[in-house]
């Protein structure tokens, strides 16, 4: 525990050297944007620069990712055309777990002795807290999720064009559980047991998700219809940033 919050010491002061290298000028409207932004950059570089030190994502999270899709190829069998059918579900399912993992990681982070109230005293605004955390944890899921596409296309004989093509679309369903697991994973961290009741909680939410994101990559794979499913994307992701920047300040307070 100390060494965690050591660690967590250590990025906040590298990340408030940093912050003095961004200027602002202009207007009032344009500084105040230039502030928000600010304020989630070096909320996303603290969160990094944590990863970045520890490298849980590329030791332990990424490995178990891709034995579990290995997994997932050995259950459905050798045919191919059957591991193709099944794909767009089997990766979206292992892209849940995976992100059910690095939620968690990041919430035992913020949960750790003192974490909380320092960055309260820091005056933050919560908003700009959620924005910046969900931007760290995008892209450590972009990043994971990424190789598991690669992994797609080898293990379960995916279509290179689909895996190609299919990309944003993925980018678009991370930005997703990204926002959705800090919401989250902040609900959890409340609770003494938030290892076991975080799966409870995230794994509704992310039905939306695993469904759109499913089918868009299956309509890639057999030229179905695809708007529709990128739509429901598009709406779960604004609906839970509106969400998360109106509640997680009270969040945070609780």
């Amino acid at each position: 525990m100390e060494r965690s919050d050591s660690r967590l010491n250590v990025a906040w002061r590298s990340t408030r050297r940093n912050q003095r290298l961004v200027h602002c000028d202009g207007g009032r409207t344009n500084r105040g944007e230039c502030i928000v932004i600010r304020l989630v950059l070096l909320v996303a570089q603290k969160d990094l620069l944590i990863e970045r030190r520890s490298r849980v994502l590329l030791w332990q999270v990424a490995p178990f990712g891709l034995m579990t899709l290995v997994l997932c190829g050995l259950a459905v069998g050798p045919n191919a055309s059957t591991q193709a059918k099944l794909a767009p579900g089997l990766f979206y399912i292992v892209m849940m777990l995976v992100a059910l993992l690095v939620i968690n990681r990041t919430s035992q982070l913020e949960s750790s002795r003192g974490t909380a109230t320092s960055v309260q005293m820091l005056g933050i605004d919560p908003g700009a807290v959620f924005l910046g955390k969900g931007l760290a944890m995008f892209i450590q899921l972009s990043i994971v999720g990424t190789a598991l596409l690669a992994g797609s296309t080898v293990l379960l004989h995916v279509p290179l064009h689909a895996g190609i093509l299919t990309l944003p679309v993925l980018l678009l369903a991370t930005a997703t559980l990204s926002l959705a697991g800090v919401l989250y994973g902040r609900i959890a961290a409340s609770s003494a047991n938030a290892g076991t009741l975080l799966p409870a909680l995230a794994l509704p939410a992310f039905a939306p998700v695993l469904i759109a994101g499913e089918r868009a990559f299956s309509s890639l794979i057999t030229a179905g219809p695809l708007a529709r499913w990128v739509w429901l994307l598009g709406i779960a992701l604004g609906a839970y940033a509106c969400v998360g920047l109106l509640l997680y300040g009270a969040l945070e307070e609780s």
